[in-house]
C-alpha cells in the first residue's frame, strides 16, 4: 500500500494527515474552514484516494496558515506514498467543466517543484474562504511534493464553481500521475529521485 502520515505542529497549526493512494474512500476532513473541507473533499473523491485532515489552526487571525500547512503535509504525503516512483505513469492532466467554469490541470511528478498559476477568482472570498488561498494551497503542494503542476483557468464567472473545476480537475490529474503502469522509473536518467 502507498500511504503516509503526516504529523505537523507549529505555533500556528497543529495537523494530522492519512494518505493512502490505493484505496478510496470517504474520509474525514476537519479543516475548520467549510469550504475548504468541500475542496478537499472533491478532490480525494476524483483522486479514488484516502484523505484523512484534522487541522487546529489560528483561524482567529484568518485561513492562510491552516490553508498554506495542509497544503505541506499533502504535498509531503504525496512524496512520501509515491517513494520511488517506479512503475507510475508519472504524467496527468485533466480538463474539468463545472458549469460555467473550465479548469485545466498537467502534472509531472518529477521531483522538480513548479507551480503555474494562471487563475483570476471574480471574487476574494468563497463562504469564510479567502479565494486567493487557493495559489498558496497549490504552491504548497508542488513546493513539498515535488510536482511540476501547470493549473490554468479557461473561463469562469462563479468562484465556487472555479474552485471545484480547480479542485476535481487536481484530483483526476493526480490519479492519473499517480497510476502504476509499469515496473520501471518513469525517467530516461533511471531516477526522479534526483
Amino acid at each position: 500500500m502507498r500511504e503516509a502520515l503526516i504529523n505537523r505542529k507549529t505555533k500556528e497549526t497543529e495537523i494530522k494527515l492519512e494518505l493512502n493512494l490505493d484505496e478510496y474512500s470517504e474520509g474525514n476532513i476537519n479543516t475548520g474552514i467549510g469550504f475548504f473541507n468541500h475542496m478537499l473533499t472533491l478532490f480525494a473523491f476524483r483522486a479514488g484516494i484516502k484523505l484523512n485532515v484534522d487541522c487546529k489552526g489560528d483561524l482567529e487571525i484568518d485561513g492562510h496558515h491552516t490553508v498554506e500547512d495542509i497544503g505541506i503535509c499533502l504535498g509531503q504525503a504525496i512524496k512520501k506514498a509515491i517513494g520511488d516512483k517506479k512503475g507510475i505513469n508519472r504524467y496527468g492532466s485533466s480538463r474539468i467543466p463545472m458549469d460555467e467554469s473550465l479548469a485545466l490541470v498537467d502534472l509531472s511528478i518529477s521531483n522538480r517543484s513548479f507551480l503555474v498559476f494562471n487563475v483570476e477568482m471574480p471574487s476574494t472570498r468563497a463562504g469564510e474562504f479567502e479565494t486567493e488561498l487557493t495559489k498558496e494551497f497549490f504552491l504548497a503542494v508542488a513546493h513539498n511534493s515535488g510536482i511540476t503542476m501547470h493549473i490554468n483557468l479557461e473561463y469562469g464567472r462563479n468562484t465556487h464553481h472555479i474552485n471545484e473545476a480547480i479542485f476535481v480537475a487536481f484530483g483526476d490529474a493526480l490519479k492519473k500521475a499517480i497510476r502504476i503502469t509499469g515496473d520501471v522509473v518513469p525517467s530516461t536518467k533511471g531516477t526522479l529521485s534526483l
